[in-house]
């Protein structure tokens, strides 16, 4: 049976056989490349003979018995009636041109009585004497109803040069040749496929009916075991040079000339073009590998190549890999293919491997491929011949792991960094260390090896202009161009001496204050032009910072959101931990707990989980500080146990963990400890002259758990002294800051201290710690006897609270409150949306103020305007949102659309 149709080659055989019954003679040849269905064609033909009478003499060439002399006639004459056709008594004798008549009398005489049809598959394996039987045959046999067919490969030589000549020379010839299917066949052959899986069936196999047929017995048609074995029959059907080819082929898996894959193969050129119009012909090869001198492609299939590779001696293939690098490296070849063989290889690397491996490294880097990158630079760090080289290779490995798993990235510095507190390292090598610590955030370790740089001279290490961090960040440039140590900085004069004019801290500091609206400028500038790539993560990172802290956090909340997902995009989870953390730490500062929480814990899930990191510390103390903040108190502490790895306390994010663990120890009374966090984040801050409130407010932090220890006088120096700092006039630091010094003040200079915190805070967009502050508020409006104000402001502190899903603070601003009972201070039926739009600009800041709990006489006192026209706006306002009076006030009032003065 022939399962894929042959409707057009089946009608010439069907032709030849109707013609030899009628007493004619016939010669088809028919040609194919290996697994195109010769064999299986020339059995259809024979079982199509027997089933109209005819006598079917079968026989077969074979590579190993192609020097066995009249193999193919002994088959031939055993498949035939006893005696019926006589062989030669020895080879001698079968050169004897009587043999040869004898022979084709013999089978003229079997034809008298039926039709004789003989077989013969793989001519191009029949031995020299049975050819010339063969040939002698069908020239004695032309009026005789004898059919021969013959099969060959177009590839194959013969074992007599001139057979095939001389057989197209006789009258009664006719070729057939087997090609490939086509991907209509294919569809034809397979009707319960759906044209999809056809088309992917006939791309894996070519056409060809043997790799389609053992396709079709692995699972769902993908190319598993049955479609390799395949694959290796065809390759060793292919003439001797075929596995060899095949393997040289798997090894290169990309473009090669004949040549280059002869010397592979260990064959001679002519045998590998020859060999490789076979492979083609079969379809093994890429459907674009041309023919002749042009260069050839890899194998059709990557499970093609992996059976091949699969077969292969693990030593030679080894072999195979190392001579294709040093081919490759001989021609010419990009850096990438040599080191793509170096690494397949894993052998002993060459003297020249080392900076092949590097420079491949940084190519796959640009490309978008660091896992490719790392896997040479971990082969390139076997090929190091010293310690120096070894570290630079390390340093580059940090570099590129931080795209993908943080925490290896900052191991993977523990090596050279202990090379350099031994004095092992030479300057070359201390310049990239301090640049890679620095970008990690390690202050100290970087400053300290900066001062082994200077010892050793800046010059020494080939450092342009001698500052081995210039260009790690194309920001803060900021509007002046400074870029010097921070004042306080206490290595500062070590790593000036060392001829730098940038302290590791000034990576991670804000401007000085002169500067500030300028930087917010150049940062917002610098992220509009700006692209997420290896070279740009610090700066990127370092122009969100100014932003967030300079310009406020719903400014940068949409920039960090879009270099999170450029991250995600590029499946850089180091790199989306960086820019998560900073779009976490916007959320927070917005008072958005939940989505602060969120956000943290889903970059914590995308980065592998290996080991500690100082990165993710910190993430992580974002994420456990909004817990904390929301009352999920044991939640926090499991976030929390990811503490800044031993040694690397020297840190900006160990920062950030010391305060998430500060905050959870505030919350569950163990203040002594929460006040030692907070004076560690100091002392570090002010050592970095990165002491700055916006950033780090440890002063509030500390005040705070002083206060619950009943230090009040320390609280209040602590408070005095941070509104002295440059970032007093911030009104989230004034804000949070007067928030507690209130507490230290009598009710009546509490009242008014309160009420400039909730507007310092309202200015500053932090809806938590807004309602911290009308929480306290409301308070000491109850305290100085003002219930009515006091449920204005409570109520408005509720409902900030429950938008930033801080339910303990809820609860303790209205116990029980559930937002929809008539108790005191509950909110009556908000007004309908289109209402509150009808209220006038004047209206809305009076409205605002009104909520907010100041008094007709402030809300005047504020706005410039007579307490009359407050009284009569609010007037009009009540009429207008249909509301009993100033408790019905929506507390959900946009302050922006109001454009309340700030």
């Amino acid at each position: 049976m022939l399962p894929f149709r042959r409707a057009e080659e089946m009608s010439v055989s069907a032709a030849l056989l109707d013609g030899c019954a009628e007493g004619k003679a016939g010669l088809l040849f028919v040609e194919g490349a290996v697994g195109c269905g010769k064999s299986e064609f020339l059995e259809t033909v024979a079982a199509q003979a027997e089933d109209r009478g005819a006598l079917v003499l079968r026989a077969g060439g074979a590579a190993t018995e192609r020097g066995r002399r009249l193999g193919i006639l002994r088959r031939l004459a055993a498949d035939a009636p006893p005696g019926s056709l006589p062989l030669p008594a020895s080879p001698d004798d079968a050169e004897d041109p009587l043999a040869l008549r004898d022979f084709a009398v013999a089978v003229r005489e079997l034809s008298a009585t039926a039709p004789v049809v003989l077989c013969v598959d793989d001519l191009h394996h029949v031995d020299e004497l049975s050819a010339r039987h063969l040939l002698h045959l069908a020239r004695e046999t032309r009026r005789a109803p004898v059919l021969l067919v013959l099969t060959a490969s177009p590839h194959e030589h013969d074992s007599d040069p001139l057979l095939r000549t001389e057989l197209l020379r006789l009258p009664h010839f006719v070729r057939l040749r087997l090609g490939r299917l086509t991907p209509d066949a294919v569809r034809a052959a397979l009707p319960g496929r759906t044209g999809a899986e056809a088309a992917l069936l006939h791309e894996a196999s070519g056409g060809n009916p043997l790799l389609l047929r053992a396709l079709l017995q692995d699972p769902e048609g993908r190319p598993g075991d049955a479609y390799g074995r395949a694959v290796l029959t065809c390759l060793h059907r292919c003439g001797t040079a075929g596995p060899r080819l095949g393997a040289a082929i798997a090894v290169l898996d990309g473009p090669a000339t004949p040549a280059h894959l002869a010397r592979l193969g260990g064959t001679d050129e002519s045998s590998a073009v020859r060999a490789l119009a076979a492979l083609e012909d079969a379809g093994l090869l890429a459907p674009d590998g041309p023919h002749g001198r042009r260069r050839h492609h890899g194998l059709r299939h990557p499970a093609a190549r992996a059976a091949v590779l699969d077969r292969l001696d693990p030593a030679e293939r080894s072999a195979l890999h190392t001579e294709a690098a040093l081919l490759a490296r001989a021609s010419g070849a990009p850096d990438t293919e040599v080191a793509g063989q170096l690494l397949a290889a894993r052998d002993t690397l060459p003297e020249w491997a080392l900076p092949v491996l590097r420079s491949a490294a940084d190519q796959h880097v640009a490309q978008g491929d660091p896992d490719r990158a790392v896997a040479l630079l971990r082969l390139a760090h076997e090929a190091c011949p010293d310690a120096t080289s070894r570290a630079e290779v390390d340093i580059r490995l940090g570099v590129v792991l931080g795209r993908t798993d943080p925490a290896a990235a900052e191991r993977r510095l523990a090596a050279p960094l202990a090379a350099a507190g031994a004095g092992q390292l030479a300057p070359q090598a201390l310049a990239p260390l301090a640049r890679a610590l620095a970008a990690q955030g390690r202050i100290d370790e970087s400053a300290g090896v900066l001062e082994r740089l200077a010892a050793g001279g800046a010059r020494a290490a080939g450092i342009p202009g001698g500052d081995p961090l210039d260009g790690l960040s194309a920001f803060p440039r900021w509007a002046t161009g400074r870029r010097s140590a921070p004042a306080e900085s206490g290595t500062g004069p070590a790593v000036r001496a060392a001829g730098t004019t940038v302290h590791p801290a000034a990576l991670w500091a804000l401007p000085v204050e002169a500067e500030e609206g300028a930087a917010a400028r150049s940062a917002e500038l610098f992220l509009r032009g700006a692209t997420l790539a290896e070279g740009t993560v610090e700066p990127l990172a370092q122009a969100l910072r100014v932003l967030l802290y300079l310009d406020g956090a719903a400014r940068a909340l949409p920039w960090c959101e879009e270099f999170t997902d450029q991250a995600a995009r590029r499946g850089a989870p180091g790199w989306l931990a960086v820019f998560a953390g900073l779009t976490a730490e916007a959320r927070l500062r917005l008072g958005d707990l939940p989505g602060a929480a969120d956000t943290a814990g889903e970059a914590l899930r995308s980065v592998p989980a290996r080991g500690t990191s100082v990165l993710l510390s910190a993430l992580a103390g974002t994420r456990a500080r909004a817990l904390t903040a929301m009352g999920r108190l044991e939640e926090a502490a499991a976030a929390l146990p990811r503490p800044a790895p031993a040694g690397h306390t020297g840190g900006v994010h160990a920062l950030a963990h010391l305060r998430a663990r500060g905050h959870h120890a505030l919350a569950t009374s163990r203040f002594h400890a929460a006040l030692g966090d907070f004076l560690d984040i100091g002392r570090h801050a002010k050592r970095w002259g990165l002491d700055r409130p916006r950033v780090l407010p440890w002063r509030t932090d500390a005040a705070e758990a002083l206060l619950r220890l009943g230090e009040a006088h320390q609280a209040e120096r602590f408070l005095a002294d941070q509104l002295t700092t440059r970032d007093a006039a911030d009104p989230w630091v004034r804000g949070t800051s007067l928030r507690l010094r209130a507490s230290l003040r009598e009710p009546r200079e509490r009242q008014a201290m309160l009420a400039k915190a909730v507007d310092d805070l309202q200015r500053s967009g932090d809806a938590y710690e807004l309602a911290r502050a009308m929480a306290d508020f409301g308070q000491a409006l109850r305290e100085a006897g003002e219930p009515a104000r006091a449920a204005m402001v409570n109520r408005k502190a509720w409902h900030l609270a429950k938008t930033c899903g801080a339910d303990v603070l809820r609860e303790r601003i209205l116990p029980g409150h559930t937002g929809d009972d008539t108790g005191e201070g509950a909110r009556a039926d908000a007004p309908d949306a289109g209402l509150v739009a009808t209220l006038s600009e004047s209206e809305r800041r009076v409205a605002l103020l009104a909520v907010h709990g100041h008094t007709n006489r402030e809300i005047a006192k504020r706005l410039y305007i007579t307490v009359s026209t407050v009284e009569q706006h609010l007037t009009r306002v009540y009429r207008k949102l249909n509301i009993p009076g100033r408790q019905a006030l929506p507390v959900d009032l946009d302050p922006a659309a109001a454009g309340v003065p700030v």
